[in-house]
């Protein structure tokens, strides 16, 4: 019905569930009793009983098909149950791609929020759901149905059968013949209410910007455009329901037609008047319902299943397994300490960046090279664009110009599930979720066991929180915890990470000095990369090497070549005089 992509990912879903479709086969074979019983058993109610004057004997056969239909209707209820079974965890997963699939676009470099992505999860979502329902319901009541009428057909007479298939064949010919250009349409219809949507909310967002540009004519005809273009697919569709009707004609309708002409015909070859009635029962109780039911289901809820279900596959492809990407896969692997040929770290290579076209640069021409183990910390006063950088290196901001490379690799070719394994960020404003510590803490790390975890709490000084919350396995509420406790569970997290560059973003800065320096220190031990926003001079004291950032050119160097150089940097420490210079741990002990 639509490209392959829809096709593959229907099978799979299918396949995977072949057990709850098996049982909702079983009870839709239990269902199609009546439909297989009812032609015969009212010609034999007619012929044995009624006609041949033994009332009882009819009644007889009527209650047996009475006792059919109740255990058909039993087994409907069960038939949902197994419909539930199959359809929810398909939902469940296409819904979990598009979550993925939007998140992934919205985070990569240089991505932006889909504005189309709840439309995808919450409406287009649910159209996928109800109609992949409806596809396996109206698919299994045409085969058991229409299978079962046409096996009473044929224990009635063969020839009944052969007049009954034949116009029953060419109303599903038509029908599948148009059904390619329903499709089209149905696209046109779907893509056109996405636009719109798009549109209209551009419009909205922006409503102010346009009347103070004067833009209302040409934005109105943009947007009016579109609920034309959407207007128009429809109407199409509507026609499409013209076609249907015929198929429904020929393969409904018509067969009854015939079987009344040729009812006299019948009758002279030896049919008896019950088996006509029960050939009657059996095209317009099931034949005719199966077939209707088909047509308007595949000619309905069918095209805006494919189209749909193809719409969140074109935006949110779905991969066939979970194997690491051909990128992953050529990314370096970590070699032992001392490879001469071992990449930098991070290497940024002439990164230009600022908020704006005509805006004043954060940064410009900025390079900077991180070898494994290198700790740097990065001071500055506020607006510098410390945190830009952070953002920058972590691969969260494009550069207007320049590269960042971690282990070699452009940070703008990276898959955002691979970087994600590469750096770990950690912002001033640290998230906690609702759950347990252990699980907030392996959440970059799901395979940490317990003993990891405590060795992480009394490495970076956080034993105490985990006390006071009642241990790993406690709850833990958000709201409930500081600013500061938010940030060491966040610390730990991190520090737990496999990822080799860690970027701290004034991270610590709830948190008190000693704290602070236990944190750090904990980081400096760890192997990898660390970089460190500085929120408190003492952080730039600890580190091997600290970046300047003061609106002019950046300087880099250890404590005692930035003393000497830059007046920034001796602002900061709070040393006002040139010819001295502290030691580390005399400005420690004065920041502290």
């Amino acid at each position: 019905m639509s490209r392959p992509g829809v096709c593959r990912v229907t099978w799979r879903a299918l396949r995977a569930r072949r057990w709850e479709l098996a049982g909702l086969g079983g009870w839709s074979l239990v269902e199609s009793l009546p439909a297989l019983l009812a032609g015969y058993l009212v010609a034999r109610a007619v012929d044995e009983g009624f006609l041949a004057g033994r009332l009882l004997n009819g009644l007889a056969w009527l209650g047996v098909l009475a006792v059919a239909v109740l255990v058909g209707a039993a087994a409907t209820g069960r038939t949902y149950r197994s419909l539930a079974a199959v359809v929810e965890p398909f939902r469940d997963e296409v819904a979990a791609q598009v979550i993925r699939g939007a998140l992934r676009d919205a985070t990569r470099v240089g991505g932006r929020p889909d504005s189309a992505a709840v439309t995808r999860l919450t409406h287009q979502m649910e159209i996928v759901r109800d109609t992949f329902a409806g596809l396996l319901m109206v698919t299994r009541g045409f085969l058991f149905s229409a299978g079962a009428a046409l096996l009473g057909l044929l224990a009635l007479a063969p020839v009944v059968a052969a007049l009954a298939v034949a116009p029953l064949l060419a109303g599903l010919v038509v029908f599948l013949a148009a059904l390619p250009a329903m499709v089209t349409h149905q696209r046109a219809y779907v893509r056109a209410g996405e636009q719109l949507g798009q549109s209209a909310a551009t419009a909205l967002a922006g409503h102010r910007d346009v009347l103070a540009c004067g833009a209302q004519t040409r934005v109105t005809a943009e947007v009016a455009g579109w609920v034309a273009a959407q207007a128009a697919a429809e109407r199409m569709l509507a026609r499409m329901a013209a076609i249907r009707s015929l198929s429904l004609g020929i393969g409904g309708w018509l067969p009854l037609l015939v079987l009344m002409v040729t009812a006299p015909w019948l009758v002279e070859r030896g049919l008896t008047a019950g088996a006509v009635l029960g050939a009657l029962i059996y095209v317009s109780t099931g034949l005719q319902p199966a077939l209707h039911t088909l047509v308007q289901g595949l000619g309905g809820g069918g095209l805006r299943y494919a189209v749909t279900l193809e719409n969140i596959l074109r935006t949110y492809p779905v991969s066939d397994d979970q194997r690491p990407s051909a990128l992953a896969a050529r990314m370096p692997r970590c070699r032992p300490p001392g490879t001469a040929d071992r990449p930098p770290a991070l290497e940024v290579r002439g990164l230009t960046f600022g908020y704006g076209p005509r805006a004043r640069p954060v940064l410009q021409n900025f390079s900077l090279t991180l070898a494994d183990r290198d700790h740097l910390a990065v001071v500055g006063p506020s607006g510098a664009g410390k945190s830009t950088l952070a953002a920058l290196m972590a691969g969260l901001v494009p550069p207007q110009a320049g590269t960042v490379h971690l282990a070699g690799t452009r940070v703008a070719e990276v898959e955002p599930t691979v970087l994600a394994r590469m750096r770990v960020l950690v912002p001033q404003e640290a998230y906690v979720f609702t759950g347990s510590l252990a699980d907030n803490l392996r959440y970059l790390r799901p395979d940490a066991d317990d003993d990891t975890l405590e060795v992480a709490l009394d490495a970076l000084g956080a034993r105490p929180l985990a006390t006071r919350l009642g241990g790993l396995g406690a709850p833990v509420a958000p709201a409930l915890l500081s600013a500061g406790e938010r940030q060491l569970i966040a610390a730990v997290r991190a520090w737990l990470a496999p990822a080799p560059l860690v970027i701290l973003d004034e991270a610590t800065c709830h948190l008190d000095p000693v704290l602070e320096t236990t944190v750090e220190a904990a980081f400096a031990r760890r192997p990898g990369t660390l970089v460190v926003i500085a929120h408190r001079i003492s952080s730039a004291l600890r580190a091997g090497r600290v970046l300047v950032l003061d609106g002019d050119e950046p300087v880099v160097g250890t404590h005692e070549q930035l003393m000497a150089r830059s007046a920034t940097y001796r602002v900061l420490v709070g040393c006002w005089d040139d010819s001295v210079v502290p030691s580390p741990a005399a400005a420690s002990a004065r920041q502290g």
